[in-house]
């Protein structure tokens, strides 16, 4: 097995903690501990927590409070995974095999691009179509279906986009993956974010062969917390664990513990009321800085997520522009190239709004001389 640079994620974890603005996480602010349990009994019990291996699938309890989110569905439905970016490997693992087709939708993270390809399968694209407001094109999907499909991909709510699929896209998607027998893999990570305050549907419960990839990283904004899961029926979640011994086992007994805290139902309420407020707090900032610049920028506005998937009207390549703003200004975003698109730029406006109009201005300087020096060359 030959697996490809991921190129996003080697930029971010390169630069994202030496530059002075980092504009590229799609998170929000993370929270602090004394944030998350500000009750001395809990923090008592964090203290006095034995830093062993826990239960390698994930506590009952945490399993059990995972289980919760799900209408319906028991520990047995849940393993725990270091992360998301966990889950989804174990699932890629798990299901590709050299000569499947696997849908994925796209633009997207491209964790699962990377490694539906590095398992030899043949990756075709579910594209989501900006003309009709990051709505997939359900025609070309349906051209792309064929008896070697084994599993279609979505991320929902959407990276980078931040679009939201509807219930009849849902449902048409299902359809898709059941006429061929196929898996439908859903990435929520992200379900939670959405600025309208109304969380989105999940997949779960829709399709027999579905499973859900998650975790508390985008809409908790506890990503240092490295707990993500996969849920599904009691069947694939006993083989995923099997697969989890060869990776990472299972969650540290400190992550474990405070992730049981964040998914209590008040709590959870409350992480959930506060990435949104985040958002609405900072959306507007960022909104107002695209308008400042005229015809430079279009953007199709964000349901979900802190991010905004931006396009932009210069000649000058993504991968580019975003090194230069970061070797001149110390200011890191995601280019479009990232995610195999060009003319596009996502930006992160997660962070606090000082820090979020520190940036955007150091951008501005950025534009500002790029268009000079382009004025002048001509």
């Amino acid at each position: 097995m030959k697996i490809e640079q991921f190129e996003m994620e080697r930029m971010q974890s390169t630069w994202e903690n030496l530059v002075r603005y980092n504009l590229s996480e799609s998170g929000v602010h993370p929270v602090a501990i004394n944030e998350l349990i500000p009750d001395e009994k809990d923090q008592r019990a964090l203290i006095e927590t034995e830093l062993g291996y826990s239960q390698a699938n994930g506590t009952p309890a945490l399993r059990q409070s995972i289980a919760a989110i799900y209408e319906g569905a028991t520990e047995e439905n849940i393993l725990a995974t270091t992360g998301t970016a966990e889950a989804n490997f174990i699932t890629s693992w798990m299901i590709a095999e050299p000569g499947d087709e696997v849908i994925l939708m796209l633009p997207n993270y491209m964790q699962l691009w990377g490694l539906f390809r590095g398992w030899g399968a043949e990756v075709r694209p579910l594209n989501l179509l900006e003309e009709k407001n990051w709505s997939p094109d359900f025609d070309a999907l349906e051209r792309s279906l064929s008896s070697k499909t084994r599993l279609i991909a979505v991320c929902n709510p959407n990276n980078p986009t931040g679009a939201v699929l509807t219930e009849e896209e849902m449902n048409r998607i299902i359809e898709a993956a059941r006429s061929v027998g196929a898996w439908l893999l859903a990435d929520e990570v992200y379900r939670g974010a959405e600025r309208s305050g109304e969380t989105a549907p999940s997949f779960w419960g829709r399709y027999e062969k579905t499973i859900i990839t998650s975790g508390l990283s985008k809409a908790y904004g506890l990503p240092g917390l490295r707990i993500g899961w996969i849920a599904s029926t009691p069947e694939m979640v006993a083989r995923a664990w099997a697969y989890h011994d060869y990776t990472t086992i299972g969650p540290g007994p400190a992550s474990d513990m405070l992730a049981c805290i964040a998914l209590r139902p008040e709590v959870r309420a409350r992480l959930l009321d506060r990435t949104r407020t985040i958002l609405n707090s900072n959306y507007p900032v960022l909104r107002e800085w695209i308008a400042s610049h005229g015809d430079l920028f279009s953007l199709i506005e964000p349901k979900a997520g802190a991010i905004a998937y931006i396009k932009y009207n210069l000649e000058l390549d993504s991968l580019e522009l975003v090194n230069r703003l970061k070797d001149t200004c110390s200011v890191l975003i995601v280019p479009g190239a990232h995610f195999l698109m060009k003319n596009y730029l996502r930006i992160g406006f997660g962070s606090n709004a000082d820090y979020l109009r520190a940036g955007l201005e150091l951008i501005d300087d950025f534009l500002s001389e790029t268009e000079r020096v382009g004025a002048a060359a001509k």
